[in-house]
């Protein structure tokens, strides 16, 4: 499934997560879920939108909100970002792009005239009931936190 409809219900999933355990996304029923797909653990631009999250994280769980992380990146590389930059929330491996897939963000990507498949940045606001409430494709980092928080402020407080 690659395209949403606001409203509708949230694919869920169960993957492996920086806490060591499996996590689902209906784990977390009842809050509000900002799940953020990003490239690549310890890259610039993902170093940036990562660290944003973390420093807007007390004002999310004021609104009762969660931030999800998904790369592809393994575990480790997980823990090693988390611990270097102190991030707050949960990071979720996806090795296979399952998941990713499932949300439409895999996609085929060129660099320096390379072409290869990884994940265009994007994030999707889920409401407390498991729905669709928002969604950023080809998220640009700056400015980017500020605006989910503001909308989830003005729509799902």
């Amino acid at each position: 499934m690659a395209e949403f409809v606001v409203g509708q219900a949230a694919p869920d999933f169960t993957l492996s997560a920086s806490n060591g355990e499996r996590v689902s996304l209906h784990d977390f029923a009842g809050k509000n879920v900002v799940l953020y797909f990003y490239p690549k653990d310890n890259t610039p631009g993902c170093t940036r939108e990562s660290c944003d999250f973390r420093d807007k994280i007390e004002e999310f769980t004021a609104k009762n909100t969660v931030i999800l992380g998904i790369s592809t990146d393994s575990l480790a590389s997980h823990e090693k970002f988390i611990n270097k930059y102190s991030l707050p929330f949960l990071l979720l491996s996806d090795t296979e792009a399952d998941v990713c897939k499932q949300y439409g963000v895999y996609k085929l990507k060129k660099n320096f005239g390379k072409e290869y498949m990884g994940i265009e940045r994007s994030t999707f606001v889920i409401d407390k009931d498991g729905r669709l409430a928002k969604e950023y494709r080809k998220v640009k980092v700056d400015g980017h936190v500020e605006a989910a928080l503001a909308f989830i402020a003005e729509n799902l407080s």
